[in-house]
């Protein structure tokens, strides 16, 4: 990338202005992307607004509407909610609201809007957005604008981020606050799981969703459901009798708990609702089993956001600022979306489309049309497959679950085979490591368990500090060589500086640290948090940071050192953790069985090819099987991480929202695509 294109981006924000606002339900993480927004908005040299109360703010103007500065977002990262408020408005359902809204704007000079929120928020900018050119002849008409206002605001920029727990909305994977509302559930469904093993009792949940099953079925997932009721995929006719059947067989079997999760919206073939009551009614008087039930309601709303849902609405709120900034009047309105684990842009009004298209393929009771357009297969059609493939064939495939050692015993396996032919079994390495250091995967199991920890650290110290003022915190984080763990919680915790071995640092760069807080110091801002990945320095070790912070900072802050160790590989895996691990699974035992299939001659299995030795790992979008031979050469050996590691793009990002000086780099920033039906195969972590 060229010197001008860096300095680019720092300019591309001179003499134009941002308003952001939140609309529609509240989602956890919305306050990650409004932080984003603002600093990232401040860096390029635009000046940003915050539009409080949504639409109603926009349309009543005045206070309403205030300029946002670096510090006003400060402290918002571990806040539910949004903070900048978000109310349901009628008026801006009316062409009279928006005359208002639009008046409201182009008095301030802004000609850039980000709208955080569900479909219904996004399908309104829209209609702003096509409408701009009308509403501003009929103010210059009414002579409540000059003719020099209505040219210099000549059109209007729109990019809308999905702010929704459901998950509801096509084009993207995960919207911001999914993460959160699963962390709420499980940990409900968790503490619910021990009473119930005190007591022989079923428990019926249900989740938020009505017109979208994906709580319910992650939920499921993670802990192991009995049933599942979604509104995409109603049961067969029979399924009382099904239900029942399944719940005795279990308790048969010696379980003491049954777990059924309903979603709100949950239907039956022909539409008519089924209701957590009604199965409760059902199994009690059926089966006469204790039953309870508990509906979680606005608790799947609350509480802390995840490191998941504080990382997605920081790349998207850059991104979205990227993308208001490169817009012409050319480009239409679009929705910044994660696709696997890259962002990208596409059209607004094409996924509002195809998510209006699956409440009306429900509506119609074409079910089977609704699960395509929500891109979700199961793994159901694959079990019996798998199970007979298991019970036909002795120790004939290899599934090993693992971190780096997993990964070079693989290789290791693959030399042997020249010795030993009982070697020439298929085998797959599922990376599963709190590191994340896995080559040919872009994350591990375990890695997001691993970051709510120090995330939920971090925010206890943060608060800490909220008392006493001038404080800095360094804290050691663990990964061995690879520093995805610090960079990560440092973008989720806002981290002044995570020090890492991938990117080499010196003394001087310590000291540039230390000046930016003695400078940060001086704002209303007076904390600190520096995160420090424990191999990133042999000879800067965290004592020696500590004690250098503690003698350059004296008079002007405290340092306070905090090493977190082993509580990191402890906890209960988070929602993430247990679904991309259970998806990993199915896919590893499916690829397992086609193998044994394919390698099974004369009564024995033989496999030597490279493909029948694979790591299977995220990569960007989807979920791919490589052969362990040909990631050798991506590999670091002696410091055990890959060579090259995705996340270090991210890193500049952190910077920006610590308010350095530095330049980011908008080479893989996303372009405008069109929404793809998905394919099965890909992945939707």
């Amino acid at each position: 990338m060229t010197h001008e294109e860096h300095h680019a981006a720092k300019t591309l924000g001179i003499g134009k202005a941002i308003a952001v606002l939140t609309s529609g339900g509240d989602a956890q993480g919305m306050n990650a992307a409004v932080r984003a927004v603002v600093r990232v908005g401040i860096f390029t040299g635009a000046r940003v607004f915050f539009v409080h109360e949504g639409y109603q703010g926009l349309v009543d103007g005045g206070d309403h509407i205030r300029e946002a500065t670096w510090e006003s977002v400060s402290m918002m990262l571990q806040l539910g909610g949004t903070v900048i408020g978000s109310a349901r408005c009628k008026d801006f359902r009316e062409r009279e609201g928006r005359l208002r809204a639009a008046y409201n704007l182009v008095k301030r000079g802004i000609t850039n809007l980000c709208v955080i929120g569900g479909d219904g928020s996004l399908t309104g900018a829209d209609t702003f957005r096509s409408e701009w050119s009308d509403l501003l002849s009929d103010l210059q008409k009414a002579g409540k604008i000059t003719d020099e206002e209505a040219t210099k605001s000549s059109y209007l920029n729109i990019v809308g981020l999905v702010g929704s727990i459901d998950n509801d909305f096509c084009g993207t994977d995960m919207t911001i606050g999914t993460d959160s509302a699963l962390h709420r559930i499980i940990e409900i469904v968790d503490a619910i799981t021990t009473t119930a093993q005190s007591h022989q009792r079923t428990f019926v949940l249900e989740v938020m969703g009505r017109h979208c099953g994906y709580l319910a079925l992650v939920t499921s997932l993670s802990c192991g459901a009995d049933w599942v009721f979604i509104p995409e995929c109603p049961p067969d006719d029979d399924w009382e009798e099904h239900l029942c059947r399944r719940l005795s067989e279990t308790r048969t079997r010696g379980s003491r708990l049954n777990i059924i999760i309903v979603a709100e919206g949950a239907i039956d073939k022909n539409g008519k609702p089924i209701t957590s009551e009604d199965i409760k009614n059902l199994v009690v008087k059926r089966l006469g089993y204790d039953t309870r039930v508990t509906v979680l309601g606005h608790v799947q709303r609350g509480g802390t956001p995840s490191a998941f849902d504080r990382i997605l609405g920081s790349r998207m709120g850059v991104e979205a600022v990227m993308a208001l900034l490169e817009g012409t009047p050319d480009t239409p309105a679009c929705v910044v979306s994660l696709s696997g684990n890259q962002a990208v842009r596409l059209p607004l009004m094409e996924c509002v489309q195809v998510t209006k298209d699956v409440t009306k393929a429900m509506d119609d009771k074409k079910f089977d049309e609704a699960m395509k357009l929500r891109g979700r297969t199961l793994p159901k059609k694959s079990f019996e497959q798998i199970s007979a493939n298991i019970t036909k064939f002795n120790i004939q495939g290899l599934v090993i679950i693992g971190g780096f050692e997993a990964y070079t015993g693989g290789l290791e396996l693959m030399e042997g085979r020249k010795q030993f032919d009982e070697l020439c079994i298929p085998f797959v390495v599922i990376p599963a490591t709190v590191s994340n250091n896995v080559p040919g995967s872009d994350f591990s199991i375990g890695a997001d368990t691993a970051l709510n920890t120090i995330c939920t650290t971090c925010d206890r110290i943060k608060q800490s500090a909220a008392g006493t003022k001038r404080r800095v915190f360094i804290i050691e984080t663990m990964g061995g060589y690879c520093g995805y763990l610090a960079t990560m919680a440092g973008l989720a915790a806002g981290a002044d500086a995570a020090y890492i071995f991938e990117e080499p640092f010196t003394i001087r760069d310590l000291q540039a640290n230390v000046e930016h807080l003695v400078q940060k110091m001086k704002t209303t801002v007076k904390r600190g948090l520096v995160l420090r990945n424990e191999k990133c320095n042999e000879n800067y070790t965290t004592d020696f940071i500590f004690n250098l912070y503690s003698e350059e900072g004296k008079g002007i802050f405290d340092s306070r050192k905090n090493v977190l160790g082993h509580m990191q590989q402890g906890g209960s895996p988070t929602p993430f953790d247990r679904n991309f691990a259970t998806k990993m699974g199915a896919k590893a035992m499916n690829w397992m069985s086609g193998k044994i299939k394919e390698s099974y001659r004369n009564g024995r299995i033989f496999a030597n090819t490279p493909d029948s030795g694979c790591v299977l790992g995220m990569r960007k979008r989807a979920l791919v099987f490589q052969p362990v031979t040909e990631l050798k050469d991506q590999t670091d050996f002696e410091h055990r991480i890959p060579k090259e590691q995705w996340w270090l793009k991210l890193r500049p990002i952190l910077k920006i929202l610590a308010k350095y000086e530095i330049d980011l780099d908008t080479s893989d920033h996303a372009h405008l695509e069109h929404i793809s039906r998905k394919r099965s195969g890909e992945a939707g972590v």
